[in-house]
């Protein structure tokens, strides 16, 4: 296959996401179209010895950190952009990979050319810089204690209170009533029998609010219904994984509440 062929079902995406980068779509198209034009001048850039998109966005990345294309001036209305201006480049770079492009750890430090660990580390600066913009409360349903108790440290550590743990239905609902949080992380069976999905569809029906689901059962909410839930980690998670599903769920949520979000309710009938 050529490589105009290889490399021609993934250039939609990599508009997307220089586009992510820059703030408008002139500014990022400018950075595709001279980063296809070094590929056609010298091809050997391409790496072949990687997955062909990972190769691609890896050519991006040289050609953003080489020259300076970005002159747009028109201002930035969307949330999530001006949440990203609050990113350093690199930080900003590693977090759209992750969340927005859906590559791997592994695969993200292939196109930043580092190692896991440095990717972990722009990840977590990423993760912080959201947190200064959009410090909330958060609110956990979870009735394994030992988790509830990681969770709140990770919470904390991000930089976010924690305005309750809940381990029952009841539980979680009244802990709404004293105090609305900007996000809830939310197991599926609860202490007593009863269901965390239930209670976070009556939170949502009364509140706008970013839910994520860590639980040890995701075919309970993967049914292929609709609607599914936008964040879900299944048991035995990485706290690596949790964090930046916190912050990917807090940077582009901008609903009611101090952090927003999908009002949708999810299926009880998942469970």
């Amino acid at each position: 296959m050529s490589l105009a062929r290889t490399i021609a079902p993934h250039i939609p995406y990599m508009r997307r996401f220089a586009r992510s980068l820059t703030g408008s779509q002139p500014s990022g198209d400018a950075y595709v179209q001279a980063a296809l034009e070094a590929l056609i001048e010298d091809p050997s850039m391409f790496d072949e010895s990687i997955p062909p998109r990972v190769a691609l966005y890896r050519i991006l990345i040289r050609i953003w950190d080489s020259i300076d294309l970005n002159h747009e001036t028109a201002p930035r209305t969307a949330v999530f952009e001006k949440r990203l201006d609050a990113m350093v480049p690199r930080a900003r770079q590693a977090f759209l990979l992750t969340t927005v492009e859906g590559f791997s750890l592994q695969e993200a430090a292939a196109i930043l050319d580092t190692d896991m660990n440095g990717v972990r580390k722009l990840i977590d600066e990423a993760g912080q810089s959201i947190a200064e913009q959009v410090a909330t409360s958060v609110l956990i349903i979870e009735d394994e204690p030992m988790i509830a108790m990681d969770l709140e440290a990770l919470v904390e550590g991000l930089g976010h209170e924690v305005a309750g743990i809940a381990r029952t239905h009841t539980e979680a609902v009244d802990a709404v009533k004293a105090r609305r949080p900007g996000l809830v992380l939310a197991d599926i069976q609860l202490a007593d029998g009863s269901s965390g999905l239930d209670a976070v569809n009556e939170i949502l029906a009364s509140m706008t609010v970013p839910v994520i689901f860590i639980t040890a059962y995701p075919e309970r909410l993967l049914t292929g219904e609709r609607p599914e839930p936008a964040f879900l980690i299944t048991k035995p998670f990485e706290t690596d994984t949790v964090k930046a599903v916190v912050s990917q769920a807090l940077f582009f949520s901008t609903g009611e509440t101090e952090a927003g979000g999908d009002s949708a309710s999810v299926q009880p009938s998942a469970v």
